[in-house]
Parts: structure tokens; sequence; C-alpha cells
């Protein structure tokens, strides 16, 4: 069997190895009489049977004896037992690095350890997520590093230094974790059911799991104006229009949080902002970033990436088991943080109407007032009948500059497209023929 890769983030613990992820499964468990769920099984019942449900066991990783426990003594049994599900749905039966968050305390660490002594794997070296996340990213000599879990995010501070990216100080910021998203959004879809349709799905179990499940697949539409929600109750189908911006607005409030203490980390010039995947696709977190931070957007697979890579380093430490917080930085990410910004063949600014927006991430909207008049931070504002609110979005990623404009066509070099594409410098982009452009190009530090 190859080796495996367990990324500890109850949001959505992943499993992978050198053919890729494996499996994800978020930190739920659900004691059902004498069956125990866990996993998206567990997640998908969770508001069902509210009293047999788990989701902190996690977060709170600790010994302490909890009330109705449906025969768990602590949260450190129900955590042992989603590790032994883990290892059975994805055949891990050998050597294992462990992903551990900065959130974790020595003594959960301790604790952790001593659960995977009783599993069915061997754990043969622990390294800090942010450091795993962005050792192949980093190009800056500062580095903040943005994740979210279930009931938290978490900011980690990094530096390179002597050929080393080293993990520093973490900020945990509670409240404005997955699920403290995912309930403001079902308080703002429930408002918008019971205002169109008189259907309150909050009202019984059944239709508030249904609303839970469900609002993930809605938000893949986040981006082409109204979502369209759609519940069954009974023989009836209950339809309401979500308008995005009352979605953004929504969140906001969390986003402040989040934006808050990273300003107070990014004090240094040279600062990079690196976020996960999952942080980075809530609607309407690019727009919330400052424009000024130079953010980059990792993949999903960057972690298991990261430890296969260094396999030797992490789990070859003379001194036994330890949590590696560093990691040595390639020539490649040497060079790239310690050059000025700008020199790389990757567009650096999108140019509209002779104002020149950095690509960190933008969101392109189309409204009456046209750029120049009416501009929110880190978005490029258009006019044009009969498109949508929203025409899409350029965001700067690991390999390169993207744009995502969903099912809606767009021009690029005067050629019609549609969903993401890479963006190079001098690239033309056009929403209908005739209309402004707006056009790649790259700034250079002089």
């Amino acid at each position: 069997m190859s080796e495996k890769v367990i990324e500890l983030n109850d949001r959505a613990i992943r499993v992978g190895d050198s053919s890729g992820l494996l499996l994800h499964s978020p930190g739920f468990a659900l004691a059902d009489d004498n069956e125990l769920h866990l996993g998206e099984k567990a997640e998908q019942q969770a508001r069902l049977k509210p009293t047999k449900s788990y989701n902190k066991y996690w977060h709170e990783l600790n010994l302490d004896p909890i009330d109705h426990g449906n025969n768990f003594r602590h949260y450190a049994d129900i955590a042992f037992a989603h590790l032994q599900h883990l290892s059975e749905e994805a055949d891990i039966d050998g050597d294992v690095i462990l992903a551990v968050p900065g959130s974790f305390t020595r003594e959960q660490l301790s604790i952790l350890l001593g659960l995977t002594n009783h599993c069915d794997f061997n754990v043969a070296g622990i390294v800090d997520s942010a450091v795993a996340a962005s050792i192949a990213a980093a190009r800056a000599r500062h580095v903040i590093y943005a994740d979210i879990q279930l009931h938290q995010v978490v900011l980690t501070k990094l530096n390179i230094a002597d050929q080393q990216l080293n993990g520093g100080s973490t900020v945990q910021i509670p409240g404005v974790g997955s699920q403290n998203f995912m309930d403001l959004m079902m308080q703002l879809a429930t408002g918008m059911f019971i205002q169109q349709c008189r259907f309150n799905p909050q009202h019984n179990a059944n239709s508030e799991q249904q609303l839970y499940n469900e609002l993930p697949g809605w938000l893949v539409q986040a981006q082409e104006g109204n979502l369209i929600l759609e519940l069954q109750a009974g023989t009836t189908r209950h339809t309401a229009k979500m308008p995005y911006e009352a979605l953004v607005s929504s969140l906001n409030g969390h986003f402040k949080k989040i934006n808050d203490q990273i300003a107070a980390l990014a004090t240094e010039a040279d600062t990079q902002l690196i976020v996960s995947s999952n942080l980075a696709a809530l609607p309407g977190f690019h727009a919330s970033i400052s424009p000024s931070l130079d953010m980059l957007v990792l993949e999903p697979h960057v972690i298991n990436d990261a430890c296969l890579e260094y396999r030797d380093l992490i789990t070859s430490n003379p001194d036994g088991m330890q949590w590696l917080k560093s990691l040595p930085v390639t020539e490649t990410s040497q060079a790239a943080a310690t050059k000025p910004a700008g020199h790389d063949q990757a567009p650096t600014h999108v140019l509209y109407q002779n104002r020149a927006v950095p690509v960190g991430n933008i969101n392109i909207e189309n409204r009456e007032a046209v750029n120049g008049n009416a501009m929110t931070a880190g978005a490029i504002t258009l006019s044009i009948s009969g498109l949508p609110a929203s025409l899409g979005r350029i965001e700067k990623r690991q390999d390169g500059v993207y744009i995502d404009s969903g099912e809606l066509e767009f021009l690029l070099n005067k050629q019609s497209v549609s969903g993401e594409r890479k963006l190079s410098v001098g690239d033309h982009l056009q929403f209908t023929d005739g209309e402004d452009e707006l056009t790649l190009i790259q700034v250079r530090d002089v």
C-alpha cells in the first residue's frame, strides 16, 4: 500500500496518496440507536437528530466527560471512531503523514497520537498544515496562510529565512467557521422562502435538513446573479430567488472579523496572503479582501502533494516524533521570494478605462453606475444591458491568473468562450462585441 496523508481539518478531513485525494470527510458524527454514522452521512442528518449529533469533537478534542454521550465517554472516543472510519473508507493500513493545523494544542496533539496508536495505520511523521500548504506557493518574505474550519478561521504567520519556510504565530478567529456561515445563509434563505412563498423551511427538522443539504449546490450559482432556491415539502415545490448582493451583504460582518485580523498580521511591506480553497469559495470573500494584498488561492490537493514531496524530511526526525514547523524552500521559490514583484510572465493588473486594477481578486460586476463612478474594493463595474449583475471573477492562483464566468459567454481575444480560462499578458476581454474591453497587463517595478 502507498503512503497516505491525512489533513486534519474538521471542515473536511482529507485523505490522499500519490494518486491524489481519495476521500474528504467532514467532522460530524451521529449516534443513531446502535448505529454510528460519520462524515458526510452524519452531516446530512445532523439537524434531524440534534441531540445525537456531534461536530465539535475535533475542535475541542479532550478527555473531559460529556453529557448525553450516547455511549461515548468524551470527544476523544468520537475522534477515534472517525479515525477508524477514515482507515476503513480509504484503505489506510500503512504509514501515514499527519498534517495538523496550528490551532491544535500540544495536549490535543498528544491525545491524537495516543488515539493513532490504536489504529491500523502507523503515523510516520507530523507537519504543520500551514507550512505544508504554503511551501510551494510562498513568494514573499512574509506569508499569512488563512484556512477555515467548522467553527473558526485560523490564520498562520510564516516567513522565509535562511532558505526555510518557518511557521510562526497562529490566530484563531472563533464564530466565523463554515458552520457559522451556513447558519447565516440558512437564515437568509429562510427569509426569502417566507417572504416569497409563505413557507418556513426551518419550521420542522425535515425541511431544515433539506435546506442545509441543498445550500452547497445553490452556491455554485452564486456568480450568476440571483440564486434559484427550490425545496420540496410534501407534494408542493417551493421556489424562491436570492439576490447575490443580498447573500454577500449577509456575510460581510463575518468577513470583516477575518479581514481585521489579516490586516493586523499584514504589517510588513513584503507580505503575501495565501488562502485555502474552502475559505476562498465563500461568496463575496474575494471582493472583501483589500486589493493592496497579494492574495493567492490554493488548490485542494496542495497539502497532500507537499507532504509526499517532503516525506523523507517529515518522517526522518532523529529526535523521534515531532511536529515539523519548517520546510526548505526550493531554489525557484527562494528566487521568487527575493526578486521584485511582477518579474514573471503572469499578468499583474487588469486595465480598464485607463485604470489598472491588481489581479489578486476582482469581481466583474454589471450595474447602471459605470466603472469610475461607483467602485467597490476589488471590483470592476461595467454597464451592459441584458446581462446579469455578476459577470464573473478574475483571481490569481498558484499556477497563474484565471477568469471564471460560469455559464456566461464572453469574448476572449474576439473568440466566444465561457467558464474558466487561464489568462496571459495582452489578453483582451469583452462581454459583448463593441463594448469597452478589459486588458491583462504586467506592471513592472522600475
